[in-house]
């Protein structure tokens, strides 16, 4: 994720002018927007690293926003997706959001909601890459431990003193606090709040 560009807003409609006036007015709180005509060449091209979310009309000739919602989700892209229609129905709302749109927004747009929209889009993305990031680097420096530290966690995280920890495992109470010492050091923490908060579904997740 690139910090130093604000979020990308991928709007994804055949009118010129809808498209034109849009993104005037997403430009106007600081986000930066990709127009797109043809769907079927955004979702070839857009790159599904940016930061931000992008803006699909429902009703396009040829590949309908609603298909390409399905195609995204089925992609695994992570951009939240908010939907755009003039001929809004109940119906179609609900599929909308059970095939996994942020939001669902009937035309004419109100400028104030879709800002709204947006800006809680972003920073839901936001979030959701930096915790992707974090639990990457936790499973990093998890597969850094060795069979007896990731033994020495499990244990911790149950709940266990380092006395029962070397009973359970025959080990001194101090070899068991040269481990615990250890593997505090590998996963970078400095209280066991932050092990358990980091680590104790990680270690179940990878528990014999």
């Amino acid at each position: 994720m690139n910090s130093s560009l604000s979020p990308l807003i991928h709007l994804v409609d055949d009118d010129a002018a809808v498209r034109d006036s849009l993104a005037l007015l997403i430009g106007t709180v600081g986000l930066r927007v990709q127009t797109w005509a043809d769907p079927q060449k955004f979702l070839a091209e857009f790159e599904r690293s940016d930061v931000g979310a992008i803006v699909l009309d429902v009703r396009m000739p040829g590949t309908s926003g609603l298909t390409v919602l399905d195609m995204l989700m089925a992609q695994g892209v992570d951009q939240p997706v908010i939907m755009l229609t003039g001929h809004g129905t109940v119906e179609m709302c609900r599929r909308a959001f059970k095939a996994g749109a942020a939001e669902f927004l009937e035309k004419p747009v109100n400028d104030e909601l879709l800002i709204e929209a947006l800006q809680a889009a972003v920073r839901q993305h936001v979030r959701s890459r930096e915790r992707h990031h974090a639990d990457l680097q936790a499973r990093e420096r998890y597969a850094q431990l060795s069979g007896r530290e990731r033994e020495v966690l499990g244990l911790i995280v149950e709940g266990l003193t380092n006395k029962e920890i070397g009973r359970a495992l025959s080990l001194s109470p101090r070899t068991v606090e040269t481990h615990r010492a250890n593997l505090f050091a590998k996963l970078e923490i400095d209280s066991l709040a932050q092990l358990i908060r980091r680590y104790a579904a990680l270690a179940a997740d990878t528990a014999p």
